[in-house]
Parts: structure tokens; sequence; C-alpha cells
């Protein structure tokens, strides 16, 4: 019985083609991967469909990647990020619970803000990015990996258990919702189209409840993972498919997939977890310091602080940067090397930006060698190639915030 092929792709994440798609069964069960509300939406639209995260998802479309990619700078495009896991951490004690797990000042959040934290280990290890919100319904609503599902959920679980049999009020639920996410400078004005929430008033990283093309009950937080304005839209599993229908109506929304969404991500200098940051990199290390609370830091009270914010000051060892270079594109697990040929780092994502024709990416190089400007090598292909060490973004963010 044939079984999917797996592949890594010219953007460097692992995919898995799936025969089912193409009318074959799949070798065994534990092969099938998990489907999103839209898979049949996804495979009515040309929808190339790739094992991704343990989940069935788009890799691309009838266009290409690179229109794809080009389209969400210029317009805006419709991505289905639905395998994300989506949780809600209510109890007196949620910001208590959130706070034992993650860097971030969970308690400074306002009403309905949200911001990027980490989960981290004793070892200040990264276990995993999140997107943690204070919603002013009374709950704490968590984003996070599909590929770090299990982990997540047991670490979440086993934490709330352990703080109910200190007598805590915390519970956790997760939502079984699907996500989308409309990413690219048209979408605010497409979007608004189907509110009457004034989007004005919605800035980057805040949150609301709001009816959407008539779906009530959608959570839209004005956030994504493209370096654009956007919002990612928590909308009722049964509602997703004419959700995207009604977005898909308006000429300036064009569903994207899973290789624009990885390029879009890397020219933002955006981190995927597992290639760019790991349980073996801690937060300074991936120039992430920034996610660490200032009262955090004073009082060393998240996993890890021993390790971490001595960091802050102290020699790093490596640290993640940029990197564009000439010729060929570089791709992960490429060797960085110094100018004298000693290999220093390796690449961690990379591929050719369409917005700058230039191949970009990102690696972990001895701090001494982290300065932009500074010259180095890349082999690729067994060839050695100059690349320069780069600031990122390599292309400026379009976050929109509040004048």
């Amino acid at each position: 019985m044939q079984r999917a092929v797996g592949f890594v792709s010219p953007l460097g994440f692992r995919l898995t083609v799936l025969p089912s798609v193409r009318g074959r069964p799949l070798g065994s069960a534990q092969d099938v991967p998990r489907r999103t509300p839209l898979y049949d939406f996804h495979l009515a639209h040309g929808g190339k469909m790739v094992a991704f995260a343990g989940w069935s998802l788009p890799v691309q479309y009838q266009e290409s990647h690179i229109h794809s990619h080009l389209h969400t700078r210029g317009h805006c495009s419709l991505f289905d990020v639905s395998h994300m896991l989506q949780t809600k951490i209510f109890g007196c004690d949620r910001v208590k619970l959130m706070e034992s797990l993650v860097v971030g000042d969970i308690a400074e959040l306002r009403p309905n803000q949200g911001t990027l934290s980490l989960f981290t280990n004793e070892a200040g290890g990264i276990l995993d990015d999140l997107i943690v919100t204070n919603t002013s319904e009374g709950h704490l609503y968590v984003v996070s990996n599909a590929g770090c599902r299990d982990k997540d959920l047991a670490l979440m679980q086993d934490k709330v258990k352990e703080l109910q049999n200190k007598g805590s009020d915390v519970g956790l639920e997760v939502i079984d919702n699907a996500l989308l996410a409309l990413q690219g400078p048209t979408a605010a004005q497409v979007l608004q189209t189907g509110v009457s929430d004034d989007l004005r008033k919605l800035p980057f990283m805040t949150s609301a409840v709001m009816e959407v093309f008539g779906v009530s009950g959608c959570r839209v937080t004005r956030c994504g993972y493209t370096g654009e304005d956007g919002v990612e839209i928590s909308v009722p599993a049964a509602e997703a498919v004419y959700l995207a229908k009604a977005l898909l109506k308006n000429p300036e929304v064009k569903l994207a997939g899973l290789a624009a969404r990885d390029s879009l991500r890397l020219e933002a200098g955006l981190c995927l977890y597992g290639n760019d940051i790991d349980e073996h990199t801690t937060p300074v290390e991936g120039s992430l310091s920034w996610t660490l609370g200032k009262r955090r830091r004073a009082a060393m009270d998240f996993p890890g602080a021993k390790v971490i914010v001595p960091q802050l000051k102290g020699e790093l060892p490596r640290r993640r940067v940029g990197l564009i270079c000439e010729g060929a594109p570089m791709r992960v697990h490429n060797p960085i090397l110094s100018t004298e040929g000693t290999v220093i780092g390796t690449v961690t994502s990379g591929c050719p930006s369409p917005c700058l024709k230039k191949n970009v990416a990102m690696g972990y190089v001895p701090s001494k060698f982290s300065r932009p400007g500074t010259q180095l090598l890349v082999e690729v292909r067994r060839k050695q190639q100059k690349a320069v060490v780069s600031k990122m973004p390599f292309v400026p963010t379009n976050y929109y915030t509040l004048k």
C-alpha cells in the first residue's frame, strides 16, 4: 500500500505529500493527519495538501507560492491556521498559572491586550512560543503551535492540577474553533465591510469579540505572522467555510498556504519553532529578550530565570542573526563559516526573498560575529559563498498601531 511521501520543502520545513488527496488511501491509521474544518474547501479551491505538524494543510493553491507571497504584501491573503492550539485559562488565579510557565508580564496586560510570550524550562530553553490575550470576558485566550500541542497541553494541564491541589481557582478549556488569518495591507479594509466595530480602534496585539459577516461570537485579534497588518479570527468551526467564502468574495482576497506563510514570516524575521528556536535555545540567544517582562526579570520568578537573566548582561556563546547571501539560496542545516573558512554556526531557516530578490536566512553564530555588516561565508551544495550579517526584519513590518 502506498505511503505518504516525506520531503523538505524549498523553504526548509518538513512536509508530507498526501496520496489520499489524489484518491489513494494512506498507509495506516496513524499516518492520517487531522483535518481542519476547511479541508474540503481547500480541495475545492485547488489546494495542494501536505502533512504539517500532524495536520493536513494546503502548502499552496493553483497559483505559485511566490504569487501568493507578493499578493499578501500588496493586498491581502486568507490563511487557514486552524491547526494552532487555542485554549482558555479561567479562574481568579489564571494570571498566576500563566506566569508560572511563561517569561512575560501577563498581569500588566490591559483588557483585550495580548503579547507574544515563551514557555521556558528550568534550563532556560524555549518549550514553545505563544500569544496570550487578557480578555475582557474574564479569561486568558492562548494560541500556541500545533507541533507542540501535546507538550503544551500537558504542561498547562499539569500546572492547573498542581495549583488546584493547593487550593487555587484556575481551570483550562480547549477551544475547538477554527482560526482564519487575514493578512496584508488591505485586510482591515476588507474586514471592515463585515463588522460593525470600528477596526481603527483595534491596534496591533489587541482583541475583541464581534459579529463577522453575520457570524456571531468571533474573536478578532489584530495580529498575524507575516509582518503585515492583519487579523486572526477565531470562528465557530461550523461557520468557518461560510466565513472564508464571505471574505473571498472581495477581489482583494486570495487564498494562501504554508509556503507563502513561511517565506513571509522569514522576511519579517519571525521564528519558526523547531527550526529557529527550541528547547536548547534561550530567549536571549534567540534575540527574543524583549519578551522578558521587566518585573519578571527583576523578580527572577519564571522557569529558567537563573540561566536567562544573567545572559542579558553577560557574554553569550551564540546569537540568532539574519543573513543575506549571494549565489544559491541558503537552507536549513547549511554551515556558516568565518571568512577564514572555520565552521562557526548553522542556518536554521532560509529561502529566496520574493520582495528583496535576494537570498535571506536566519542562523546562529558566536556573539563576536553577530554585528550587522559582519562578512561571513555559507556552505551551500558543498560550495562556499559570501554572506553578510543583516538586521531583521529583512522587509519592514507594517503592524497597525494607534498614532
